[in-house]
């Protein structure tokens, strides 16, 4: 467990599990994945449920996902990834699986793997799929990573709740108690840092390819649409679990005994369980610097 929660300092095979249409992050966070060659081999792209005011059901926000993954794949040339939908509803327990191609292939792609050589889970969405395929298959604990964008910190005053694990906290507790290697990225106070700007996207982002077009545009318009004004800013904190493989330099995380999420949105923590480790501190203008040169294609900023 230890030596599979260590960061790796060579690339690893990953998979992106990902709710691609509920924001503009999951798009930047996608982007960052698949130009991060140095440290990421990229091998599949799950569509995540998820449900708000863009998607009346868990299953048309994971539909919209699925094409928004193949809109911006197409955009960079990428359309060799496969891409697989994922569930379309979240777990009714703890024990009962939600069956997709996503869960199926995690589980089977997991398989290939080994302990030495595990399959790295980035999950930025909802975790129905991740804990799909555990229940699945529970060997596969032995055989993957995972490395979740999701709760808040586990000293944080609030409830832990935030859209991600609260939309299925099921499949939150099934991820943090299967004993699998769990790397969280909290949300508040952590990755909440990593929010940007209309002129900082205008000046580094705008104008370097399709891709980057399309980002600058997508953020803009969702932020007017969601009542943004001329000093709007949002928050990218999906691309923290990308950030995380780059180095301490980028993100610093701790071990700790794994909480219980509970069903009142807030942590249990008992110290006789399993470690994992939790990122407590990121250098934002270190990962958006690297972000913007990989979007810019390795464009020298100063």
């Amino acid at each position: 467990m230890l030596k599979r929660l260590q960061r790796p300092t060579s690339p690893v095979s990953a998979v992106l599990d990902t709710d691609t249409y509920n924001e503009i992050d999951d798009q930047f966070a996608l982007a960052y994945f698949l130009l991060s060659d140095e440290r990421i081999r990229p091998q599949a792209v799950y569509a995540a449920p998820f449900s708000n005011n863009r998607a009346d059901t868990p299953a048309e926000g994971m539909e919209k996902s699925y094409d928004e993954i193949k809109n911006v794949l197409n955009i960079m040339g990428r359309t060799e990834i496969p891409v697989y939908r994922g569930s379309t509803t979240y777990l009714p327990d703890e024990k009962t699986p939600v069956e997709s191609d996503a869960a199926r292939d995690m589980a089977r792609r997991a398989m290939e793997h080994s302990p030495e050589n595990p399959l790295y889970v980035l999950a930025i969405g909802a975790i129905t799929n991740v804990a799909s395929a555990i229940l699945l298959n529970p060997d596969i604990c032995e055989r993957i990573v995972i490395v979740f964008l999701g709760g808040h910190a586990h000293s944080w005053s609030a409830p832990w709740a935030e859209f991600n694990m609260s939309q299925d906290v099921a499949a939150g507790r099934v991820v943090f108690g299967s004993g699998a290697p769990l790397v969280q990225l909290p949300c508040w106070p952590v990755a909440s840092h990593l929010s940007t700007t209309e002129p900082e996207l205008r000046e580094h982002v705008k104008g370097t390819s399709a891709l980057g077009d399309y980002l600058y545009d997508l953020s803009c318009r969702v932020a007017i649409e969601d009542g943004g004004n001329a000093a709007w800013s949002r928050v990218i904190w999906d691309i923290s679990v990308v950030a995380w493989f780059m180095g301490e330099d980028f993100v610093q995380d701790m071990l700790v005994p794994a909480p219980i999420p509970s069903y009142d949105q807030s942590y249990i923590h008992d110290s006789s369980r399993h470690f994992m480790k939790v990122a407590y501190h990121l250098n934002r203008d270190a990962i958006f610097l690297d972000l913007f040169k990989k979007l810019a294609g390795a464009v020298s900023f100063t």
